[in-house]
């Protein structure tokens, strides 16, 4: 009989809040301003993305696997952007900071998962590259377009089985205290730690998270450049040398913008106590500049894609010009 109350009281302290409150950035004047600058940086964003995916899928000569990763990088960057902010726009432009319980898991889970798919995307290509300079002659045999959906289909189901039991473990905590969130967006740190109840689990789950689909693909990239670096070391010819060097180059530049503020925050969180604004300005531009350069960098240091677009653009003004004579021909 005890053990039944005792059952009873446990169950009716559990809280689940009908909503949390987004608290953004805290005393800090014409701070509406960051936010329309984000909103720039989004339409740049998508813009970049549509252009960099309609390439890839317009341009029979960027039909490999290499870009298939690169068309889903795209496709994880336009999307992971959308899933934070619009609704950061609407936050905190339109004052409407209430976001309920089951949407703010929502937009934690499907924002988290977008930049999981960055990272493991960045891994893709640094594999493409690896087998392209490492094993040049099996090159074709090994990455093929099969092998290379294969790869990212993996990486989806695997990352959405993570972040589900990621924000399912949430559901198991209750918010009797406050439910106001130091961030600007759903945030899965701040707000497991808001938990009367142990969060433990929670928090060992986040560091399990973090070290599979942040660190992990970080030091495989490094070791996939290793062994580059010894491949090339062996190379004779210095112009090839360069030339194999070029390839890596743009896939270098975006692990360099993607993981080095996402490493450099967590390392200072675990140093020293950050500040929720600055941890706020720290996010924010390691999760929207990236997907904001990408497009820009492959189509301005990729010799292919540059090749396709000028194709492209030449194929649609002849087809411009044809259509015009064909038009004025009708006329006579």
């Amino acid at each position: 009989m005890s053990s039944m109350l005792s059952n009873t009281s446990v169950n009716s302290s559990f809280v689940r809040p009908a909503t949390f409150f987004i608290n953004g950035f805290s005393n800090i004047p014409h701070a509406k301003y960051y936010y329309v600058f984000l909103s720039v940086a989004y339409i740049v964003t998508v813009l970049g993305n549509s252009f960099i995916m309609s390439t890839i899928y317009l341009a029979r000569r960027l039909h490999t696997a290499k870009y298939i990763a690169v068309f889903n990088l795209a496709l994880s960057d336009l999307c992971g952007n959308s899933a934070l902010i619009p609704k950061v726009i609407d936050m905190f432009l339109f004052n409407h900071q209430d976001i309920s319980y089951e949407a703010c898991l929502a937009n934690m889970f499907f924002v988290c998962h977008f930049m999981n798919m960055q990272s493991l995307t960045l891994l893709a290509l640094a594999f493409d590259r690896l087998i392209a300079i490492c094993f040049p002659l099996r090159y074709h045999a090994i990455v093929t377009k099969l092998v290379m959906f294969l790869i990212i289909a993996f990486m989806w189901i695997f990352s959405v089985i993570m972040f589900s039991i990621l924000v399912g473990l949430l559901t198991r905590l209750s918010f009797c205290r406050s439910t106001v969130v130091n961030s600007y967006f759903c945030d899965h740190g701040p707000i497991y730690r808001l938990a009367c109840n142990d969060n433990y689990i929670n928090s060992v789950m986040a560091k399990i998270c973090f070290g599979l689909l942040i660190c992990l693909p970080l030091l495989l990239i490094i070791f996939s450049y290793f062994c580059i670096a010894l491949a090339l070391s062996k190379i004779a010819h210095g112009r090839e040398r360069i030339k194999a060097m070029k390839t890596c180059s743009s896939h270098l530049l975006l692990v360099a913008i993607f993981y080095l503020p996402a490493i450099s925050l967590n390392i200072a969180a675990l140093t020293a106590s950050l500040h929720p604004n600055a941890r706020i300005i720290n996010n924010s531009l390691s999760q929207i500049i990236p997907p904001m350069l990408n497009p820009i960098i492959y189509t301005l240091k990729t010799d292919e894609v540059m090749q396709s677009i000028k194709e492209l653009y030449k194929r649609n003004k002849v087809n411009l010009i044809i259509e015009r004579n064909t038009k004025c021909i009708g006329r006579n």
